[in-house]
């Protein structure tokens, strides 16, 4: 049972329009604040979007996340679990990005989530766009290569944009790769569909190990077969689960930067993420939520549905 310092404010209590919006109702625990070293899990935003190249606007997503998570209720209603009792939640905070200088913003984001790491803080981020998970596993993966499963329309497995960028939100996993955060041979990506430039992120694939699961596969087999192989390719090892919301048909979250045709249903969205629930999770991220592209909130919506449920394996499932 967690310290009931960590409960969410009930809506039957204070309604949900009002009070200061946090993650699902969560006290707000800053770092340096007393109550940091009883911290189970972190939810963190980073607004920040210096990866973008098209469609810029999920430097607001943390914000909107925030607000429409407060529809979210103390139990999952599937699968029952009820993750502020089985661990200690709380909202950590923003990173401060700084929203003129791309790489003094990555150095502010691996700082603060070594301080989550030290504190031994499982972090759940809500972004910012993709680029955003490469300084967190800079910070979370320093120790040992991580699993990774990861949802998203997009590979993010480029070298390079505009004649030799290396930083964007189509690279964040190249970069990974190469810096020995992740293991390429227990890494999965699923939903990867929509036009290209080339091959060329399929063939650095390919050319590591890392398996990728396109849309049709998806389709055709479901989510149970596709999950069950995910989860076994990560086994029991460190896993980090990355979740781009443009894995989800734009007609069920049009807010994001880069949508692609042909996605799963938003009951799918979620569906994916329940069958995580034996999978050794030491941080998960939720990203390109763009608030300018879906001003009802809807994207977000489901944004903040998926993060509870990502919370609910988390904190349900083995730890880290």
């Amino acid at each position: 049972m967690s310290d009931p310092y960590f409960q969410p404010v009930s809506g039957l209590d204070l309604p949900r329009f009002a009070g200061m919006a946090t993650f699902m109702r969560l006290p707000h625990v800053p770092l340096t604040g007393d109550r940091i070293k009883d911290v189970d899990i972190g939810l963190i935003g980073v607004p920040w979007d210096g990866g973008t190249t098209n469609r810029s606007g999920p430097r607001h997503g943390p914000r909107q996340l925030r607000d429409m998570s407060t529809m979210i209720r103390a139990q999952n209603g599937a699968t029952g679990i009820r993750p502020f009792e089985a661990a200690n939640c709380a909202d950590l905070g923003d990173v401060a990005p700084n929203p003129a200088d791309l790489m003094d913003t990555m150095e502010r984001v691996t700082s603060f989530y070594t301080a989550v790491k030290t504190a031994g803080i499982r972090p759940l981020t809500a972004g910012g766009d993709h680029l955003t998970s490469l300084p967190v596993l800079r910070a979370i993966a320093s120790d040992t290569p991580l699993s990774m499963i990861h949802f998203d329309s997009h590979t993010d497995l480029f070298d390079s944009y505009f004649g030799g960028t290396k930083y964007t939100h189509g690279t964040p996993f190249r970069r990974a790769v190469e810096d020995g955060l992740l293991d390429p041979k227990r890494v999965v990506q699923i939903g990867i569909r929509g036009t290209a430039y080339d091959n060329e992120d399929r063939d650095f694939a390919k050319s590591v190990g890392i398996r990728i699961i396109p849309i049709e596969d998806f389709h055709t087999r479901g989510a149970a077969s596709v999950m069950e192989e995910a989860c076994d390719i990560v086994g029991q090892t460190p896993t980090y689960i990355s979740y781009d919301i443009d894995f989800v048909d734009p007609t069920f979250a049009p807010g994001t930067g880069t949508p692609e045709i042909g996605g799963p249903n938003s009951y799918q969205a979620i569906e994916v993420v329940r069958a995580l629930e034996k999978v050794r999770i030491v941080g998960a991220d939720l990203v390109e939520v763009s608030p300018p592209f879906d001003q009802s909130g809807a994207t977000a919506f489901l944004g903040a549905s998926i993060m509870f449920e990502l919370l609910c394996v988390m904190a349900a499932g083995p730890s880290g």
